[in-house]
């Protein structure tokens, strides 16, 4: 215990973060030149003519703002084992894949050890802050993570998901030990084959150590919530487990039951007391409190996309504070939570200005609110001179071969940390497509659901998740939002849903096309209980992993599986009378 504090010191790893954002532009200044150097000879930045020049105004008027479209060539080049140095000097190490749930299929995005060391460093940063208010024993995490199948690309390459690369990592085993929250769960089950007989054994790890457990994360909100959904189904099951002391039949793969086997003994004590404490809830409130008593708190990312699964969340954890994780992507991470006693709603990021170059585009809306509104794109602008109340497109320059790199995320500058900015992510770019002048973003259809889910309560039920569709199939276009409802709500109650979800769409554009009926009325689809599962099957079948996945909030017909998915799942529709 001496030893791991000697090798971690939150306050030090505190002390190296505020000297590093007190001078944020010089920090940034030299990140770059570092980049640059280190990559000289790397064919994609001799082709724009840098001459050795490293600092940030040539390196932006001769390099261009690129999209993941642009590199694909050269990212698929290094993937089937070009010998060359296109993007970076020193090799790529592995190929991490997208979800693929925001544009319908996965991204290859090049990993090194560097990003690897960039993502401890963020965890360290971010642990540090939440010691101070939220200390924690030696103890162990109850993390609902998996690793997905790793796959070897034509040129050897280890190929799978960014968290994926980073579990099966030393430097991870080692800063989670450090952090005095080991993962309870064995590697057998985090890299188990199968991702429901995971779960299952990630919830009876749990058990067996609920005393010990001190944090309950995740990658997203959305997995920590389906897993106490699944918990509902199979608690009893997991209570008979544990009674027992052997494994339910459930549980196929070997490797996970011989590792299960070592640690499952047969306690009735432990089994009776779970549950009586399952039996005692009132609708599941308040179960992780339960469950696990010497808890501090709840963490994962709940920004963005996760938003609409707190108020699931917050039911379950009961007065267990929800703390949201950092800012990062798939291409790498960005800024760490080092405030973490705001609710995750008001969660913000300090920028780390060592572990990448970070530019911003200013996103300035013209127009009257009566015409349509239009973007301008100014000159992207340096970590320093962003402005509070402003917001902007992230552009990221990595030390993976990613230059100039528009991430498609819009955040918000709401002040500073020293000289970097605390940023508050809003929502991806360009993710809902439009029908004629309307601009409704993915946080607008967040909102509109938000307010029609409210009058559901006044029968007891819940949005399970959504999604939508711009349906351009008859004229005009018009929107669909598709609902799974926890259970079944009246035509009258539906209908006014419907209505709900046209009228608090916003958007100047939106509002007035359907004023004129350019756009044509809403159209308010309910599915079949368990659809969303489909969907989230879908996708770990295509190889994306239960931690990383996101439900699409817009599907489009380049996602012709998941549309196939709702469609047949239907089992009523209502169209919107708000605009008569």
């Amino acid at each position: 215990m001496l030893e791991a504090e000697k090798r971690f010191d939150p306050e030090e790893v505190i002390a190296e973060f505020e000297a590093l954002t007190k001078d944020a532009k010089r920090v940034q200044v030299e990140t770059l030149k570092k980049i640059l150097e280190e990559n000289s000879e790397a064919e994609y930045l001799k082709k724009w003519g840098l001459d050795g020049k490293t600092d940030p105004e040539s390196y932006c008027s001769c390099v261009p703002l690129v999209t993941h479209k642009d590199l694909e060539p050269l990212i698929q080049q290094i993937a089937d084992g070009s010998p060359h140095p296109i993007l970076t000097v020193k090799p790529i190490t592995t190929i991490t894949l997208s979800s693929g749930t925001t544009q319908g299929k996965r991204k290859f995005v090049p990993f090194n050890d560097e990003l690897t060391e960039n993502t401890m460093q963020i965890y360290r940063t971010s642990y540090a802050f939440r010691n101070r208010e939220f200390p924690i024993g030696n103890g162990k995490a109850l993390s609902f993570i998996y690793g997905s199948k790793q796959f070897k690309t034509k040129g050897g390459l280890l190929a799978g998901t960014a968290t994926t690369n980073v579990y099966r990592s030393e430097q991870f085993k080692k800063t989670m030990k450090d952090m005095q929250t080991p993962c309870c769960s064995p590697d057998e089950v985090i890299f188990g084959p199968d991702f429901q007989q995971s779960l299952y054994c990630h919830l009876l790890c749990g058990l067996i150590f609920r005393n010990e457990i001190q944090v309950i994360s995740s990658t997203f909100a959305h997995s920590i919530v389906h897993s106490f959904r699944s918990f509902e189904l199979v608690w009893e099951e997991l209570c008979s487990d544990i009674k027992t002391g052997t494994l339910s039949a459930r549980i196929t793969d070997p490797t996970i039951r011989t590792a299960m086997a070592k640690m499952l003994k047969p306690d009735p004590e432990l089994a009776d007391k779970i549950h009586e404490k399952c039996s005692s809830l009132t609708n599941w409130y308040g179960l992780i409190e339960e469950l696990f008593p010497n808890v501090k708190y709840i963490y994962g990312i709940m920004t963005g996309s996760m938003e609409p699964y707190l108020k699931k969340l917050r039911h379950y954890a009961g007065g267990i504070p929800l703390l949201s994780a950092d800012y990062g992507s798939s291409e790498g991470w960005i800024g760490a939570n080092v405030n973490p006693t705001r609710p995750p709603e008001m969660a913000t990021f300090a920028v780390l200005p060592n572990i990448g170059y970070f530019e911003f585009i200013p996103l300035r809306e013209i127009g009257s609110p009566e015409s349509a509104l239009v973007r301008v794109e100014p000159r992207p602008v340096g970590l320093t001179d962003v402005e509070v109340g402003e917001e902007y497109e992230v552009v990221v320059t990595s030390f993976a071969g990613l230059y100039r790199y528009r991430l498609g995320d819009v955040v918000k500058v709401v002040g500073f940390h020293n000289s970097t900015p605390e940023l508050q992510f809003v929502c991806r770019r360009n993710l809902m497509p439009t029908i004629n002048i309307d601009k409704n973003t993915e946080k607008d259809l967040q909102l509109s659901v938000e307010a029609a889910a409210k009058l559901l309560t006044a029968e007891k039920l819940e949005v399970v998740d959504f999604t939508s569709q711009v349906d351009l199939s008859s004229e005009p276009g018009h929107y669909v939002i598709f609902w799974e409802v926890s259970g079944d709500a009246s035509d009258e109650i539906l209908q006014d849903c419907c209505n709900c979800l046209d009228s608090t769409f916003v958007d100047a554009g939106y509002v007035s096309s359907r004023k004129v009926q350019a756009i044509g009325p809403l159209e308010l689809k309910v599915l079949k209980k368990g659809s969303f599962q489909k969907i989230l099957d879908h996708y770990v079948g295509l190889g994306s992993t239960l931690n990383q996945f996101k439900t699409p909030r817009c599907v489009g017909p380049v996602n012709q599986t998941v549309l196939n998915i709702l469609c047949n799942n239907v089992v009523k529709s209502y169209i919107s009378g708000a605009f008569g």
